[in-house]
């Protein structure tokens, strides 16, 4: 671990930035601290784009004190329209030493603990991808799950674009991906807390307002179901489902981060892109101004197989 002094700075969150569209990639040059000690946490989906990725993590790293960043599905894709063809693990890599050139922490990288107000915790970028493992209602199986998801229309582009190589399969490497992780997070201080920082969410009750819950299937893994006990979590930070908004399970608070596509983020109340404040904690459990939350409609989310140029289904 590493440890940087605090002052009066805030642990910031963001996820999904989604740089591809011109509209997002203007929030993104108007993204700022409010202090010079301010951290960002930025929980995946920067852009299927290397130079997307590199301009936007360059760009925020030139303003916060810390930047730490841990990989969506999005970055993990082998776009065609990305000149990087690199696929699975070489990509990941990639990716990593893209940010270690740019001094962003990443989940290869020692944790570092943050010692500002609502410190010390260790804030710890994860990459698990999922297993589908989170599967619909009456399915026990992968292929049911699969086969109930086509049947509905819903299927993330993951299918076409992300692949595990070398691993023979995304939950393999998952499953891989999860032991790696759980080794490293059970070498931690028991009294020192944590923030984990990952794209999809330790948990599955985040879920439950999906419009189309089958989609969970590409939205994590039940072999962290009890993480945000077993470690002493002091808040979970994901993205992915595009419905930004704070719940809690079991005491722990999670908060969802997400920009998301703009014609998402036109409907809601708030400005977009505003970064949210993680630490110091405000209030608990009960509504609040940066609680919002919405189930994702068939409008939002997509309803096309195929890998399409604007992304389709996350």
């Amino acid at each position: 671990m590493t440890s940087t002094a605090g002052g009066a700075g805030q642990l910031l969150a963001v996820s999904d930035l989604h740089i591809g569209y011109p509209e997002n990639r203007a929030l993104v040059e108007r993204m700022v601290p409010e202090t010079d000690d301010d951290w960002l946490l930025v929980a995946g989906d920067v852009s299927e784009n290397v130079a997307d990725i590199r301009w936007a993590l360059k760009t925020l790293a030139g303003r916060f004190r810390k930047v730490v960043w841990a990989p969506g599905n999005h970055e993990l894709w082998t776009h065609p329209s990305d000149p990087v063809a690199l696929r699975g693990v070489a990509r990941y890599e990639h990716l990593v030493g893209l940010c270690r050139d740019l001094g962003v922490i990443t989940p290869e990288d020692p944790y570092p603990v943050w010692e500002g107000p609502g410190g010390p915790v260790a804030v710890t970028p994860l990459f698990l991808l999922y297993d589908y493992s989170f599967l619909p209602a009456g399915c026990t199986t992968k292929a049911e799950g699969l086969a109930y998801a086509e049947g509905t229309g819903i299927v993330c582009n993951d299918e076409y674009l992300l692949h595990p190589d070398p691993y023979p399969t995304r939950e393999a490497w998952c499953r891989a991906r999860v032991a790696e992780t759980e080794r490293r997070l059970a070498e931690l201080p028991d009294d020192l807390p944590v923030v984990p920082v990952n794209h999809y969410p330790l948990h599955r009750h985040p879920m439950d307002v999906l419009w189309h819950p089958e989609f969970a299937m590409w939205c994590g893994t039940e072999l962290t179901a009890d993480w945000h006990r077993r470690f002493r979590v002091a808040a979970m930070v994901y993205g992915h489902l595009h419905i930004p908004r704070t719940t809690w399970h079991e005491g722990v608070r999670f908060e969802e981060v997400s920009v998301g596509y703009p014609r998402e983020w036109r409907k809601r109340t708030q400005p977009p892109g505003r970064l949210r404040r993680i630490l110091p904690a405000g209030p608990g459990p009960g509504p609040g101004p940066e609680r919002e939350s919405a189930p994702k409609t068939p409008e939002e989310t997509g309803t096309g197989k195929e890998p399409r140029a604007e992304g389709g289904i996350r």
